[in-house]
C-alpha cells in the first residue's frame, strides 16, 4: 500500500483571520475556487516522494508589499501560494521587472520539535528569492520552477513569534532565464506571467543528520536499487553510513542495508511491472541516522528498440508502446500557475485517462511534486519539457548564443529539473528546447542531459530545428497529422497535432478566441477529432509513428482549441467517440485498399489548367481537350509532405480526370488526399468534399458510398492557394481495420 500523503494544519499568524480579505473575480473562474480560502489552501503534503509525519504548512494569508524604484506601489494582503497575477491570491496585480515582492508573516516553532533541525521548503517561488527569518538572511535561489529549503536552525529565536520574509524579484520576458509562455509581449500566443510564490511553503523538523532526496530504479527483473542523499548539520555528530529500506510486496516485508553511495538492493520475485494500464506501485521505508521517511516505488523500463519490421520505436517494458496524449500546459484561469486545490489538479488528468489517453506531454512548465504522484498513481506517462527562455530561432537558423550568465542558470535551472523529478516513474522523457526557443548548443545541452539521466528518452528539439540528435524526431503540424521517417537511432515522433477550436462564449478567458481551425459544434468538432485520429492510426503503421501530442487539454486564455474550456466546465466533444477512435490505436493498423490511386507512388495524369474554366467543369460531359496534361501531384517543392510531379504555382488550379471503379462492395471509402489550401472534390459532377486550410500530408476523408458506383467516372478538382505552399492530389481507398 502506497503511504497517504499526510495532513497538517496550515500555521496561524494574528494576521491570518482578516475580515476584509477575499479573492479577486477573474473573467472566468473554476468549481474549486469556492473551496479556497485563508484557513483551507492546499493543505495536502507536498512532497509524496519523499514524507515525513511531522510538518507545518505555511499557506495562507501573509503581509505583502508591492516596491517600485519610485515607492510602494501595494500594500495588504496576499493568500499564499497563488502568484501575485492570479485572482484567488486577492491581489491580481501586474509585477513589473524592477518591482521587489516583499512577502512576511510570522509562526511558532511547535515544541515537540525541540532539539530537532527545522527547514523552511519551498515548492516553487518565480523568479529570484531572499529568505530572511529573524531578520537574518538564511539562503537565497534563483529560479522559478525548482523546490528549494534552507535550515533556518540558527536564525530561531527560543521561543514565542518567529518572523519570516521573503523578498522576490521577477524579470518576467525582460531576461534571458527560463520563463515558459507567461510573458507579456502582444505578439503571438502568451500567457499572464506568475510572479512571487506558487507552490506550498512549509516547515518540517529533521535529525542533523537527515536524508534529502532518494535515488530509486526498478528494474524488469524485479531487482530494486535505492540509494540516499543525505543533509548534515554542521554541528551534528557524525553519522552512520548504514541505512536500511523496507519494500512492502502484498503481505511481505523485503528488507536491505548499505552504505550511502553503494545502492541497497532488493530483489522483488515476479514483480508487477508498472505501465499505464497496471500502474502499480510499492510502499517504501528508509531509515537513515534516525531519520525516517516514506515513499514508494516502481518496475518499468523506457527505452528505444526495433519492432518486428525493423523500425526503431519506443518500447516500455521491452515491447513497443504508441503514447498519445495531450499538451498540458497548466494555466488555470483563478490561480494561473497554481491549481486552486489538488482535486482540481488531479481532474485534469483524471479526464485525460478517460478520454483513453495514456501519456501527457508537460509543455515549457514545470508542475508540483503532486502532480507527478498522481501520474504515477494513474498510469500516464509524461515528457516533460525544459521551460523556454531567451530567443527564437527558425528550422534554418543556427542556435543562438547565450551570455555566459544566461548559459550558466540555462544549466542550473535544466539540472535542478531533472535531480528533482527523476524519481518519478511516469516521467518517461525529457524534452530540452521548444521551436527553436532559446536553443543553444543542442547537441551539449542533449549530452548534458543524458549525462543527468541516462535511464530516460530525449527529445533535443521539439518542433522544427532538428539538429540530429536525440532519441526522436520530433514534427509539429498543424493540424496534421504526419509523421517523419523513424531513423536507425530515433524514433518518429509528432510532439504537437490538432488544435482544432471550438470557442463557447459563456466559458471564455475572452470575446475573442483562437485556433488552428475552428467549428461550430459539439458535433462537428467530435467528426474532425475522430477523423484526425483516425488519419493517426494510418502513420502508426507506416512510416512507423511511435508516440503523438495533440493540442491541447484546455483552452488557455486567448486559445480555444482545449479539449475542456478553461474553467473546466465544458468537455467540447463527445467523450465515448473520442475514447474510442483513440482505443483503436492501440489496434493493428488497418489496411488502404487502393480503389483508385493516388501519385505517391507513381505520377498518375490527369488534365489540368490554371485558367478558369467557362462551364461546368465538374460534369462528366465537359469538354478538357485544351487543358493540359501532366502527372499529380500538383504544387511547388518545398511545401510539407507534397511529392511535386508537375509544378504549380498559381492562385487557382483545376483537374480532372476519367477513373474507371473497379467492380465490388466498399466498406468503407474514403478519399486519399493532401490539399494545400481549399479544396472541392467531385465525382461525376456531384460534390464529394469541400474543405478549407491545408493539410500537411496525405489524409483520409470518409465519403458517401452511394457515390462510388463501378465502371467510367470523372474526378474533378479545384484548388485554392493564397499563401505559402501549394499542393494537390487525390485518389479513393477502402479503409479496412
Amino acid at each position: 500500500m502506497i503511504p497517504l500523503a499526510c495532513l497538517a494544519v496550515i500555521a496561524m499568524s494574528h494576521s491570518d483571520q482578516n475580515p476584509t480579505w477575499a479573492p479577486k473575480q477573474a473573467p472566468i473562474m473554476t468549481r474549486w475556487a469556492k473551496n479556497v480560502s485563508p484557513t483551507k489552501v492546499h493543505p495536502e503534503y507536498p512532497r509524496p516522494q519523499l514524507v515525513r509525519k511531522d510538518w507545518l504548512n505555511l499557506n495562507g494569508l501573509w503581509d505583502l508589499e508591492v516596491r517600485s524604484a519610485s515607492g510602494n506601489r501595494f500594500s495588504g494582503k496576499i493568500l499564499v501560494p497563488f502568484p501575485v497575477e492570479s485572482a484567488l491570491s486577492g491581489v491580481m496585480e501586474r509585477v513589473q521587472p524592477n518591482d521587489t515582492l516583499v512577502y512576511r508573516r510570522s509562526f511558532r516553532v511547535p515544541p515537540g520539535w525541540k532539539g530537532k533541525r527545522t527547514r523552511l521548503n519551498f515548492g516553487a517561488v518565480d523568479w529570484e528569492t531572499q529568505v530572511l527569518v529573524n531578520g537574518r538572511e538564511v539562503g537565497a535561489h534563483k529560479g522559478g520552477y525548482d523546490p528549494f529549503s534552507f535550515d533556518i536552525t540558527d536564525a530561531l529565536a527560543d521561543s514565542g513569534d518567529q518572523s519570516l520574509e521573503i523578498r522576490v524579484k521577477d524579470p518576467t520576458d525582460s531576461g534571458p532565464q527560463p520563463r515558459g509562455k507567461q510573458v507579456l509581449k502582444p505578439e503571438g500566443i502568451w500567457y499572464t506571467p506568475t510572479s512571487g510564490i506558487w507552490q506550498t511553503v512549509w516547515l518540517e523538523p529533521v535529525p542533523g543528520n537527515s536524508i534529502a532526496a532518494l535515488k530509486v530504479e526498478g528494474r524488469l527483473d524485479g531487482t530494486l536499487l535505492v540509494d540516499l542523499e543525505t543533509q548534515v548539520a554542521s554541528n551534528a555528530p557524525r553519522p552512520r553510513g548504514q541505512f536500511q529500506v523496507e519494500l512492502t510486496d502484498g503481505s511481505r516485508k523485503l528488507t536491505a542495508e548499505s552504505t550511502i553511495g553503494t545502492p541497497a538492493r532488493i530483489k522483488v520475485e515476479n514483480p508487477k511491472l508498472w505501465s499505464p494500464e497496471s500502474p502499480t506501485l510499492y510502499a517504501l521505508k528508509v531509515t537513515w541516522a534516525g531519520d525516517e521517511v516514506s515513499s514508494y516505488a516502481a518496475f518499468r523500463k523506457v527505452e528505444l528498440g526495433k519492432d518486428e519490421q525493423g523500425r526503431t520505436r519506443i518500447l516500455l517494458n521491452g515491447k513497443p508502446y504508441f503514447l498519445i496524449g495531450p499538451l498540458d500546459q497548466g494555466f488555470w484561469p483563478d490561480g494561473l500557475y497554481a491549481a486552486p486545490t489538488d482535486a482540481a489538479l488531479k481532474y485534469d488528468l483524471e479526464m485525460t485517462k478517460k478520454w483513453g489517453f495514456n501519456f501527457v506531454r508537460k509543455h515549457v512548465k514545470v508542475e508540483p511534486w503532486r502532480w507527478y504522484y498522481h501520474c504515477d498513481k494513474l498510469g500516464l506517462l509524461v515528457f516533460q519539457d525544459m521551460p523556454s527562455g531567451d530567443k527564437y530561432i527558425g528550422g534554418a537558423d543556427p542556435d543562438i548564443e547565450k551570455t555566459p550568465e544566461a548559459a550558466e542558470q540555462f544549466k542550473t535551472e535544466l539540472t535542478a529539473l531533472i535531480e528533482k523529478f527523476k524519481f518519478f516513474p511516469s516521467v518517461v522523457g525529457w524534452v530540452v528546447f521548444n521551436e527553436g526557443w532559446g536553443q543553444w548548443r543542442t547537441a551539449e545541452m542533449t549530452d548534458f542531459t543524458r549525462n543527468l539521466d541516462p535511464t530516460r528518452l530525449i527529445v533535443s528539439a521539439s518542433g522544427w530545428t532538428d539538429r540530429k540528435t536525440g532519441d526522436l524526431i520530433d514534427w509539429h503540424i498543424y493540424p496534421g497529422p504526419g509523421a517523419p521517417q523513424p531513423e536507425p537511432e530515433r524514433a518518429s515522433f509528432l510532439g504537437e497535432f490538432g488544435g482544432l477550436g471550438l470557442p463557447i462564449p459563456e466559458n471564455m478567458w475572452q470575446k475573442e478566441g483562437w485556433g488552428y481551425r475552428s467549428y461550430k459544434t459539439k458535433g462537428e468538432l467530435t467528426d474532425a477529432l475522430v477523423a484526425l485520429f483516425q488519419n493517426l492510426r494510418l502513420l502508426i503503421g507506416d512510416p512507423g509513428l511511435s508516440g503523438a501530442v495533440y493540442t491541447q487539454t484546455t483552452d488557455v486564455e486567448q486559445e480555444v482549441n482545449g479539449i475542456m474550456t478553461y474553467d473546466r466546465t465544458v468537455v467540447k466533444p463527445d467523450v465515448r467517440r473520442l475514447a474510442d477512435v483513440v482505443k483503436k490505436l492501440f489496434l493493428p493498423p488497418p489496411t488502404l485498399e487502393p480503389v483508385v490511386p493516388t501519385s505517391e507512388k507513381t505520377g498518375i495524369t490527369w488534365a489540368y489548367t490554371t485558367e478558369r474554366p467557362t462551364g461546368s467543369f465538374e460534369q462528366p460531359g465537359f469538354s478538357d481537350s485544351n487543358w493540359k496534361r501532366g502527372p499529380g501531384g500538383f504544387g511547388t517543392e518545398g511545401t510539407p509532405g507534397a511529392i511535386v510531379r508537375t509544378v504549380w504555382n498559381t492562385p487557382n488550379i483545376w483537374l480532372r480526370r476519367e477513373i474507371d471503379v473497379p467492380s465490388g462492395t466498399y466498406s468503407n471509402p474514403q478519399l486519399r488526399i493532401h490539399h494545400d489550401e481549399d479544396v472541392e472534390v467531385y465525382l461525376n459532377g456531384k460534390l464529394m468534399l469541400k474543405r478549407t486550410g491545408y493539410t500537411s500530408s496525405y489524409i483520409l476523408v470518409p465519403i458517401d458510398k452511394k457515390l462510388l458506383k463501378d465502371g467510367k467516372q470523372v474526378i474533378a478538382v479545384h484548388c485554392k492557394q493564397t499563401r505559402g505552399g501549394q499542393y494537390i492530389d487525390v485518389g479513393i481507398v477502402d479503409l479496412k481495420g
